[in-house]
């Protein structure tokens, strides 16, 4: 009886499998149905050529562009992250250079060293990596959080509350003092060995079980220097005391040269509270609204904050954007950028291709159903600093500064329609100066943990 009972369940389990496979009828089905007209026997044959992108460009929408909006924030030169992901760190710095250019009338555009504060913004996440190992030393290596941990060691990507937390202990130094190298700008293949000693030396930290706590700090600490010393040899030394002036159009001081440490630096000329005076706002539909949410895992530093945000309605963001630009203040946005961007002209509208006639199939999901399913998130930080308003004071399109240099785009920037904002605008960071009563209560309640493997963790280009 028993073993009739095995025979049946495989009988049955092998029909159900070739009932739920597809068949050779499935296939002459599916030909049958797909036979193709001239017109798609001309995109196949185009796009057997060349990027879907550039076949379902809508030369409707490629009339001149509008370039006029009615509140901007001044600024001046734009940045290049080339190949690196440190689109959060350049953003971040981005909103501190405007205020520093604006309040001190700079007549030429200035930066502050992206490389010195992700020298240690990569030996921060490996302290933060370890250290989480050290305290997850008991759970077995499938744990989920374990697993997870192993997975994402460490990365180049990151949001605006790293660069509160990063400013707040290291401040900031001009570029011209601790100028990119090669590995910060192409972080990629460093940032892999990085992760490789970091996996090996928590291999090490959870070997030896019944090792004291005093014993692997210590131990930690050694992976550590050895951390440093690679940081060192691709990124350099960081700073500690230096020499500055402002320097005109033509790279002349314009005034005598003065002695600064980062933090006096920062002091003098930004002197801002990043970590308590601003709030990230975020756009996601998937989750209740007016509450706070907290990434576990996701900070740069050990001792510093994880990712916390406000989950907010599209209005309300927009509010505080339209009041910050009003004002002459920048501010760090993130978005996913990929969608529906003509980059070489620098415009992100929901009209530039017409994906649904190419493939003769409707994409229909909304941003919820995106998120969900994997198929959206924010994919790069940049600084928004525009909105152009209609007579009834309602934004028509937008305008952030981006880093990929002075060629991309229109002239280093991207115009956004109010439509594309709407779909694929994730996440503000304001002053609280900007926000509503109603942001600011909602912002001060107990945030909501969520797990480091949640579908808005992203870290960010």
């Amino acid at each position: 009886m028993k073993k009739t009972l095995v025979s049946l369940s495989f009988v049955v389990l092998s029909a159900g499998c070739f009932a739920q496979g597809i068949s050779q009828e499935m296939l002459d089905r599916f030909a049958n149905d797909n036979k193709m007209n001239g017109s798609e026997r001309a995109i196949k044959n185009a796009l057997a050529a060349g990027p879907v992108a550039n076949l379902a460009l809508n030369q409707d929408n490629q009339v001149e562009q509008d370039t006029y909006f009615s509140n901007s924030v001044p600024s001046k030169g734009i940045t290049d992250q080339e190949s690196s992901g440190r689109c959060w760190l350049f953003t971040g710095l981005n909103v501190l250079r405007a205020k520093m250019i604006n309040e001190q009338k700079l007549v030429s555009g200035m930066e502050f060293s992206q490389n010195y504060l992700f020298f240690f913004d990569q030996l921060e996440k490996s302290n933060l990596f370890l250290q989480a190992i050290i305290d997850t030393r008991k759970k077995p290596m499938d744990d989920q959080t374990v697993m997870w941990l192993f997975q994402h060691p460490l990365s180049d990507g990151g949001t605006f509350t790293g660069v509160a937390d990063l400013v707040a202990k290291y401040s900031i130094v001009p570029k011209g003092v601790m100028p990119e190298t090669y590995s910060s700008r192409n972080t990629s293949q460093f940032t892999t060995f990085l992760k490789r000693k970091l996996r090996e030396d928590a291999l090490a930290l959870r070997a030896d079980t019944k090792a004291s706590d005093k014993a692997l700090q210590a131990q930690k600490e050694k992976y550590l220097s050895e951390i440093y010393h690679m940081l060192t040899l691709g990124f350099g030394t960081p700073v500690k005391e230096f020499m500055w002036a402002p320097k005109d159009t033509n790279g002349k001081m314009t005034s005598a040269p003065k002695k600064y440490t980062p933090r006096s630096f920062y002091e003098e000329f930004i002197n801002l509270d990043l970590q308590n005076d601003y709030i990230m706002l975020m756009n996601d539909p998937t989750r209740d609204y007016w509450k706070t949410y907290e990434i576990q895992y996701d900070r740069h530093t050990y001792d510093g904050h994880n990712w916390l945000y406000l989950n907010v309605p599209m209005e309300d963001i927009k509010e505080a954007a339209i009041a910050s630009i009003k004002d002459s203040t920048m501010m760090y946005f993130s978005c996913d950028v990929s969608k529906f961007l003509d980059r070489k002209r620098g415009i992100a509208d929901l009209q530039n291709f017409d994906y649904d006639e190419i493939f003769g199939v409707h994409f229909g999901m909304d941003k919820a159903q995106r998120i969900r399913s994997f198929d959206s998130g924010s994919t790069h930080a940049m600084t928004l600093k525009a909105v152009d308003l209609d007579e009834n004071g309602k934004p028509v399109k937008w305008e952030v500064e981006n880093s990929w240099g002075a060629s991309s785009g229109h002239q280093g920037h991207i115009i956004m329609t109010d439509e594309w904002f709407d779909n694929y605008m994730f996440r503000l960071v304001i002053n609280k100066k900007y926000a509503s009563e109603k942001v600011l209560k909602a912002a001060s309640q107990k945030p909501t943990l969520l797990p480091c493997w949640d579908p808005m963790f992203s870290c960010e280009e």
